[in-house]
């Protein structure tokens, strides 16, 4: 009997996977088992031998990993695009982010900022370094440890500006989302998928790849705050 396919995924993905996984169970015969942590941490996973079938990451990760050998040559996909989103404290004044003014306001009043160790965190400060603030702002970034939501930080009071994938933040208890960042300064990942070389299930792991790319994943992916690949913004 087959056993079931493994699916590491990042955190941003988490959720759309859950709400994947009786579909693919129950229309497609596959038994799923879902996994997720910091994308970071799963690469490094991967890369120290992970047994696993299907690896979910953005898109810049899972390129890293199919030129060291560790996915299959042509099985990587993209399959949903994410915006970086600015959240609060519920309970605070929310600032405005309508333009790139309102953002740099909002930074510099903000006493403690908070980011992830993932690419939405990098793209961030990047975006602070073509802002000209990194001197400014240097002692008041805070860095969510991997796998931990930065939303948690504003919820515990370690934070009161956040930054973080739509599908991170939404839904978390204590936390207000001001919205996508303004024009110019506006952050997006593509996350995609890819079968991981070691799996020992490879014509299923790609059955439930190509499931990830449905329709049916587009329309859970947007009940998470992200949008099919294929679609347009």
């Amino acid at each position: 009997m087959d056993r079931e396919i493994s699916v590491l995924s990042s955190m941003a993905t988490r959720l759309i996977m859950a709400d994947l996984a009786d579909h693919i169970r129950l229309d497609h015969g596959i038994p799923v088992r879902f996994e997720s942590a910091g994308g970071v941490e799963v690469a490094r996973r991967v890369r120290e031998g992970a047994e696993a079938d299907v690896l979910v990451l953005a898109e810049g990760a899972l390129a890293g990993l199919e030129r060291e050998g560790h996915l299959l040559a042509g099985s990587v996909r993209p399959l949903w695009v994410s915006h970086v989103v600015a959240a609060a404290p519920e309970g605070t004044p929310v600032p405005a982010l309508r333009s790139e003014s309102d953002l740099r306001a909002a930074l510099l009043t903000a006493k403690r900022v908070a980011y992830s160790t993932g690419p939405s965190g990098t793209a961030l400060v990047d975006l602070i370094t073509r802002l000209d603030l990194a001197n400014m702002l240097r002692d008041r970034l805070v860095q969510a440890p991997p796998g931990v939501p930065v939303g948690s930080l504003l919820a515990s009071g370690e934070a009161d500006l956040a930054f973080q994938q739509h599908s991170e933040l939404m839904d978390l208890p204590g936390v207000v989302i001001i919205g996508p960042l303004p024009g110019s300064t506006q952050i997006s990942s593509t996350f995609g998928g890819g079968v991981l070389a070691a799996s020992s299930q490879p014509r299923r792991a790609c059955e439930v790849l190509g499931v990830l790319g449905s329709a049916a994943a587009s329309k859970a992916a947007r009940a998470r705050g992200m949008r099919a690949a294929r679609e347009r913004a």
